[in-house]
């Protein structure tokens, strides 16, 4: 007896199953594989995830003031850094990056001196006790970081053509515990997302892993992930390089930079510099920021005079981004513009969009 042919309406249900099993198992190992690098997860060892409310938009104010002296940052030489083991050359970063720098005011900044931070003018100069007065240094109550924090921008920038999207920057805390993540869109061509997670101690933050996830219009993604300690760090390549004090990644610079300003205000002046040392995807380099400028800023919300930071020259090897700050006082030195740039065609511009928002003291 001859066996029944198959039914053909049977055989496209059970082939149509099948490929709904591959797809739905290509979807959860593909949410496994972004927990794992993007710092949700680190194999058997979950890295919590920091949630807050926030509650309350920040207003343009004096700037903070340190109530203790803090404690003397440790400075490595740039030659210290330069001796430690560096990985292979950065490969070249996506082509989206920054808008051009604003052009310089026609009018000088309200004061010349750095104790006037943020003023209006003809404003009344800010009264600024010194952080290294008797009571501050005698044991005064500990620096106070700024509460988690969210700041929303708006995007324009040019890659092969003008460019517009949005990014959003949180800074988190719960006790010691600290992250900062970023993400930035340009749709449909570009995406990053970026997450620093680790520690805040008494000289600032300590990062401990860091992931960035990049998607770029028909391009693989590309994730990259830097994992810290006191003693070593691992790039993404694999490859292990001894720490620094002081070190920070991308995204916790900015918040470090936060820290010093409030505990050490002379810092931020025009014609000085800020320096620490830097991980990047596939190098360690001893970074340095450089005030620029001190100008103006038409947010939203009001005036804000800024200072303009801006990287030394030749620390940025070809394809790697540039990214230049303007940092408010009277926003709790929080950056209320941030220039991403590639090159001269390739840039990203963030403006500060509304007043931040924060959590409850």
């Amino acid at each position: 007896m001859l066996a029944a042919a198959p039914n053909p309406s049977r055989r496209r249900l059970a082939l149509l199953a099948l490929g709904a099993v591959v797809t739905l198992t290509h979807l959860a190992l593909g949410h496994w594989w972004f927990q794992q690098r993007m710092g949700f997860g680190m194999g058997d060892v979950p890295v919590k995830a920091i949630t807050v409310r926030l509650v309350k938009e920040l207003a343009l104010a004096p700037p903070p003031r340190a109530t203790a002296t803090p404690p003397t940052p440790r400075r490595t030489p740039p030659a210290a850094v330069a001796a430690a083991p560096q990985a292979a050359a950065s490969a070249p970063e996506p082509a989206a990056s920054q808008a051009a720098a604003p052009a310089a005011p026609t009018h000088e900044p309200p004061v010349a001196d750095d104790m006037a931070l943020d003023r209006p003018m003809g404003a009344p100069a800010i009264d600024r006790p010194s952080t290294s007065s008797p009571s501050a240094s005698s044991g005064g109550e500990a620096f106070e970081w700024p509460p988690s924090t969210q700041l929303r921008y708006d995007l324009v920038g040019h890659y092969r053509g003008p460019v517009k999207g949005w990014a959003e920057v949180n800074w988190l805390r719960d006790g010691d515990h600290y992250q900062v993540k970023l993400e930035l869109r340009v749709p449909p061509l570009f995406g990053r997302r970026i997450l620093s997670d680790g520690l805040v101690g008494p000289d600032g933050l300590a990062p401990r892993r860091y992931d960035q996830e990049t998607e770029m219009l028909l391009r693989d993604t590309v994730r990259d992930t830097l994992l810290l300690t006191e003693d070593s760090v691992q790039l993404a390549n694999g490859q292990r390089t001894r720490s620094l004090p002081g070190m920070q990644d991308t995204a916790s610079q900015f918040v470090q930079m936060t820290w010093l300003f409030i505990t050490q205000p002379e810092l931020l002046k025009v014609g000085g510099t800020v320096e620490f040392p830097l991980a990047l995807p596939r190098r360690v380099v001893p970074w340095r920021y450089e005030v620029v400028e001190q100008v103006p800023i038409q947010l939203p919300f009001g005036e804000a005079w800024c200072f303009h930071l801006k990287p030394a020259a030749g620390l940025s090897q070809p394809g790697e981004l540039s990214v230049e700050t303007w940092v408010a006082p009277s926003l709790q030195y929080l950056p209320v513009r941030i220039l991403v740039r590639q090159n001269a065609e390739t840039y990203l511009q963030l403006d500060l969009k509304s007043a931040p928002l924060q959590a409850a003291p």
